[in-house]
């Protein structure tokens, strides 16, 4: 079998392919795949590689490497030097790599951030999850989950039955940069003002250097927010009960937009008030820190048209590219494709556009109903049991599911007219019985890893922010207890209900109190967190979270858990914890936990379950038990809460 050797990684050099892994979005797995999706596209095509082949993607400096066969290659994006023993490639022509000769992309000055290396037959790493590409946050896929080093030799596919080679033209790369979008889902007058819309798209954004494939962080204005926090979803008004993503959404993290990336969260609580139009995504790959980024809105129509000329032109490069006419703008929302009244059974519910691509249905008013949680739980399993062709993906969130499709195979209106139909035939979400699981997890509350991610926060992000330097103490004081120590009694006694997976990353659950009086209430960081430690235990608003993976994150910190997603070379399911499974926390120290995580992550040990069922009638026990006890809780707490936001002020 042939081989590529490298001899120099240059930076962040990893192996992706076009589509990356999609259908896992509602577990917490990213895509994956090229960050710029079009250049890969062209250069793989170039070689005569099908859609399906793997190759390099490599940042600000790229790769020096050899091959032990000839084979074509065809380098494109911000590269500008590449070599072959000394002789320079120019982008987008196919040329031949002897076997022996030293190919060196060289360093990447600008414009553009990201270079891809297509080689003929492609690169036959083995897939995990169903795709080649790596990512390396959660440590599979490409070669060994990880950024490659000096001394790896990768495999190369086999050249039978290649379409013929062709030199292609490749996109233009700017430090300004026009990116469209489509306006919503969320927006005026719910979330935004009218006017803090207007000046939402009119200011041109600075790409901020904290951006990678999770998501690009925008520099500019504080939003014009037309509410002054998000309830119980947290104390800021970007704040919302946890609703899943669109890869190009941008989502507003506190008062900071960040454009989800193909290594994005899937899961979170930030409202997204435009989405990057599909034929635009590939720019998000190439966005440099310093550039300036201008989101232009167009309308649906536009955006259809759009991706349309583009899958023309790349289903045959011999033809020039389509030149659009300029896009229709627009700032206003896309008018809901479906809206319902309150039924009997059924919550009120609105069906609109998150995107070209995708479809949001949200349900009931923006606060917790556990009945509106499973009412949306039933509609998924409809979907799911009755999926159309073209539907790629189903996320669901507390009160609302974010659907995918394929808008090559299925229309967003011929969707939303499919869930209305399916919704008519639910059954009364106060009568359901679930089948669930009682999950028993060690906690080590105060654990080092955490205050470490709070210390990290406070020196190189925000060291102003009323939760530094203890998160712990933050929860308290928004609760209006009387000692720190009963922060982590009340998570103690708690049972939380999985409500989501897959909230950041890798099936973490986001979780909340079935009893009322231990819905601790905080709000989420602002900005977010660069780091978090691996399975870091935290709230956000009144839902705790367990964090998959290392990463990002905005919940208040409380301590540290055991793993929750394990990949295994067994054919088994990596996502530890259920929709619906009861979660019950037992005190350890941060040893023990040790201990025990080193024995679930190497498959000695696992979860301590036991089967159980959640229906409403489970919580209108406990609400007919106490209501006194938790009106006057909520009503603390809330004063609490505005103390807090008070002191902001002063």
């Amino acid at each position: 079998m042939a081989v590529i050797t490298i001899v120099n990684p240059g930076t962040q050099t990893t192996i992706q392919d076009l589509t990356g892994r999609p259908g896992l979005w509602d577990v917490g797995v990213p895509p994956s795949g090229a960050a710029d999706e079009l250049t890969f596209a062209l250069v793989n095509a170039a070689v005569g590689n099908p859609d399906s082949a793997a190759g390099l993607e490599c940042v600000v400096t790229g790769p020096v490497l050899t091959c032990d066969e000839d084979r074509l290659i065809c380098v494109g994006g911000a590269v500008r030097n590449a070599t072959i023993d000394g002789f320079r490639v120019r982008p987008g022509m196919v040329v031949r790599l002897p076997a022996g000769a030293v190919l060196d992309l060289g360093a990447f000055d600008g414009p553009g951030l990201r270079a891809y290396l297509a080689i003929e037959g492609g690169l036959d790493v083995p897939r995990v999850l169903g795709s080649r590409s790596t990512f390396v946050l959660g440590g599979f896929g490409g070669h060994d989950g990880r950024a490659l080093a000096a001394g790896d030799q990768l495999p190369l596919g086999r050249r039978e039955n290649l379409l013929t080679p062709l030199s292609v033209d490749l996109p233009e790369l700017s430090g300004s940069w026009r990116v469209r979008v489509i306006a919503g889902p969320h927006g005026a007058p719910d979330h935004l003002t009218a006017e803090g819309v207007d000046e939402f798209f009119a200011n041109s954004w600075i790409v901020d250097h904290r951006s990678d494939r999770t998501g690009i962080r925008l520099v500019g204005p504080v939003p014009g927010w037309a509410r002054t926090d998000g309830g119980e979803a947290g104390l800021h008004p970007s704040n919302v009960h946890d609703s899943a993503y669109p890869v190009g959404g941008i989502m507003l993290s506190g008062d900071t937009p960040v454009i989800v990336g193909k290594d994005g969260p899937s899961l979170g609580g930030f409202v997204v008030p435009a989405v990057v139009i599909e034929a635009d995504r590939w720019m998000l790959g190439q966005l440099r820190a310093g550039d300036t980024v201008d989101l232009v809105p167009v309308t649906m129509a536009a955006a259809t048209e759009a991706i349309r000329v583009r899958r023309h032109w790349l289903s045959d490069l011999r033809q020039d590219p389509a030149e659009l006419a300029s896009p229709i703008s627009t700032t206003d929302r896309p008018k809901a494709l479906h809206h319902a009244e309150r039924a009997t059974t059924a919550p009120p519910y609105t069906i609109r556009c998150a995107g070209e691509r995708h479809l949001l249905v949200e349900a009931g008013p923006a606060e917790l109903d556990l009945t509106v949680r499973v009412w949306m739980h039933l509609l998924a399993q409809s979907l799911r049991a009755d999926r159309p062709d073209g539907v790629t993906e189903i996320v669901e969130g507390v009160r609302s599911m974010l659907v995918a499709v394929d808008s090559s195979r299925l229309a967003l209106t011929q969707l939303a007219e499919r869930l209305a139909f399916l919704a008519a035939g639910l059954e009364d979400p106060e009568t359901v019985v679930l089948p669930a699981r009682e999950v028993t997890l060690p906690i080590a509350f105060d654990h080092p890893e955490a205050h470490e991610a709070m210390r990290r926060y406070a020196t190189s992000v925000r060291p102003d922010a009323p939760w530094c330097p203890d998160n712990v103490e933050f929860i308290r004081r928004v609760n209006d207890l009387r000692e720190r120590d009963e922060v982590f009694e009340i998570v103690q006694a708690a049972t939380y209900l999985v409500v989501g997976l897959g909230d950041v990353y890798l099936g973490a659950p986001v979780a909340v109190p079935i009893d009322p009086r231990h819905r601790l209430v905080t709000t989420k960081y602002n900005p977010a967190r660069t780091w978090t430690p691996q399975n870091a235990v935290g709230i956000g608003g009144i839902y705790l979270c367990v964090y998959g993976m290392e990463g990002p994150g905005g919940y208040q910190l409380v301590g540290r858990t055991v793993p929750v997603w394990r990949l295994s070379p067994a054919d088994e399911q990596p996502w530890l914890l259920r929709q619906f499974d009861l979660i019950r926390f037992t005190p350890v120290s941060a040893e023990q936990l040790a201990h025990e995580r080193a024995e679930i992550a190497a498959g000695r040990a696992d979860l301590r379950v036991t089967p159980s069922t959640f229906s409403i009638a489970d919580v209108r026990r406990i609400e007919q038990e106490a209501p006194v006890d938790i009106a006057t809780l909520r009503a603390k707490r809330r004063a609490a809460f505005e103390a807090e936001r008070a002191r902001w002020g002063a």
